[in-house]
């Protein structure tokens, strides 16, 4: 009898440890859901930057989850340029601000494109693929969701490359050494945010749930 209330013991001990080990399963799994989520939902585009330099593994860090975003076919159609010298980024913050004020006609003296971030990361397309812009865009969204888990600020930077793309900009262009099939679509800035810029509103408004089984 005494056996047999041992082994009675002994299962029962099982299907709780059972039990408990697939809780903490479910619990470790919604953390993880709830960081991922809590990670999207706070970054923001930062427009103000510490001096403070971005450390060459932390940089190697972002672009390694940036080059394993999806893309299609595998044909990582992407070309990535990363600018960290300061002066290079001095000497294109200059040349915008020409362009802004002596073609675009804007009054934006002293405007600063990099916004002072230590460094810029240009993403180019290739020409000849015609979904090639998706594959860029899924690659610079790990790197800011990349860069803000490790309390890194980012910013996209589409005029910068529109400049850059006109003869005005030749030659940025031709410094970052771009192959003849690929074209600029943007760049984003890095960098040790100096702002807490607040979220702005979203329209939902624009999701639509086509043919939704509402049964």
């Amino acid at each position: 009898m005494r056996r047999i209330i041992t082994v009675v013991f002994i299962l029962i001990s099982v299907v709780f440890a059972g039990c408990s080990n697939t809780e903490e399963t479910k619990r470790n799994d919604t953390a993880k859901k709830n960081v991922v989520i809590e990670n999207i939902m706070s970054r923001r585009s930062v427009r103000s930057y510490r001096p403070d330099k971005i450390d060459s593994a932390s940089m190697h860090e972002i672009l390694w989850c940036g080059i394993n975003a999806p893309n299609g076919q595998g044909r990582e159609s992407w070309e990535v340029r990363v600018v960290n010298n300061q002066r290079f980024i001095e000497n294109i913050d200059s040349l915008y601000n020409e362009y802004v004020s002596n073609v675009l006609k804007l009054e934006k003296a002293g405007h600063h494109v990099s916004y002072g971030a230590p460094v810029i990361v240009f993403i180019a397309y290739d020409t000849t693929y015609d979904l090639s812009q998706v594959d860029c865009g899924l690659l610079g969204e790990n790197m800011i969701l990349a860069a803000n888990a490790m309390g890194i600020g980012s910013c996209c930077l589409g005029g910068l490359c529109r400049f850059i793309n006109s003869e005005d900009g030749a030659g940025i262009l031709q410094k970052l050494n771009l192959p003849s099939t690929h074209r600029l679509l943007y760049a984003i800035a890095f960098g040790y945010p100096d702002q807490v810029p607040q979220a702005k509103p979203r329209n939902m408004g624009k999701v639509q749930f086509v043919g939704n089984d509402k049964g």
